[in-house]
């Protein structure tokens, strides 16, 4: 059974830095690209970085020059460190990852920005 764990969001003021983290279990985990999504309310789910297997990265035009998606294989875990936060960034962030034709969803760790 995959399951998928994150954590480390919180309330921080802006221009301040947050990392998360997503623990994965019951899938091979090196072998999957792993993903970073989050959703505002009332808005639509966005991707916002994407980590293959290989560790080749991809952001969203939101996150680029701010946020770093990297993995721990030794760990089964994924982080996004997010530095130069801004309000806008405010939303519960999902881990996700696809095996097959099956999308795999943490419950999600949300991220406030505000002073």
């Amino acid at each position: 059974q995959v399951q998928l764990v994150e954590s480390g969001g919180g309330l921080v003021q802006p221009g301040g830095s947050l990392r998360l983290s997503c623990a994965a279990s019951g899938i091979i985990f090196s072998i999957y690209a792993m993903n970073w999504y989050r959703q505002a309310p009332g808005k639509q789910r966005e991707l916002v970085a994407i980590i293959t297997s290989s560790g080749t990265t991809t952001y969203a035009d939101s996150a680029k020059g701010r946020f770093t998606i990297s993995r721990d294989n030794t760990k089964n875990t994924v982080y996004l460190q997010m530095d130069s936060l801004k309000p806008e960034d405010t939303a519960v962030y999902l881990c996700n990852t696809v095996r097959g034709s099956v999308r795999y969803w943490g419950q999600g760790t949300q991220v406030t920005v505000s002073s």
